[in-house]
């Protein structure tokens, strides 16, 4: 199984790719839109700004090739937020995949969001064998409005979208790669699509 790792600069790739590795698979790091498109699965990482990470992107084409992507695509954090229409981060247009807004945390919250949180309504077979209300570890200043597409919710101040399905696109907003166990079975489970 090919996995390739989108390589655009903003990331926490490394963690990534050790987690695929504990898993028993490798994974490449690429920017190359041929081989991301040849992958068996595509991990779309995320750490930093959106206006910033979509320059990036934009720069590369890869703003054009990953919403054409047809095999399974996990979007991680900012490449969940990436994926969603509209970012109030930066008043940045996204990759539209995801039909619903990016917005930022009322200030009746500590921003960011740092550490574990617990997921709940899940609804897609990225969860397979994770428990109603498991806790995942979230760093983010921004979230996804609730929407049709939301598999998962977090409840932070608000309730939002903490994971999001659209045919064989998946986001989530929280470190899989960092989140324990739990957080191992959804990548094994994602890599089993």
């Amino acid at each position: 199984m090919k996995i390739v790792i989108i390589n655009y600069g903003a990331g926490n790739i490394q963690s990534i790719k050790f987690a695929i590795q504990r898993l028993g698979f490798e994974a490449v790091l690429s920017d190359n839109a041929t081989e991301i498109q040849q992958a068996d699965k595509v991990i779309f990482p995320g750490v930093g700004e959106a206006s910033s990470a979509m320059t990036k992107l934009k720069a590369t084409g890869l703003d054009r090739i990953i919403p054409t992507l047809k095999q399974p695509v996990l979007g991680i954090c900012l490449g969940m937020q990436l994926m969603c229409k509209h970012s109030e981060e930066g008043n940045t247009n996204g990759l539209g995949i995801f039909d619903v807004k990016v917005k930022k945390f009322s200030s009746q919250v500590k921003v960011p969001q740092i550490g574990w949180n617990q997921i709940s309504l899940l609804k897609s077979s990225l969860f397979t064998g994770v428990k109603e209300n498991e806790y995942m570890y979230l760093v983010h200043s921004f979230y996804a409005d609730k929407c049709d597409e939301m598999i998962a919710e977090t409840v932070y101040d608000i309730h939002y979208a903490s994971a999001l399905q659209k045919g064989n696109f998946y986001g989530v907003q929280f470190h899989p790669e960092k989140s324990s166990k739990a957080g191992a079975k959804i990548l094994e489970n994602f890599l089993k699509l």
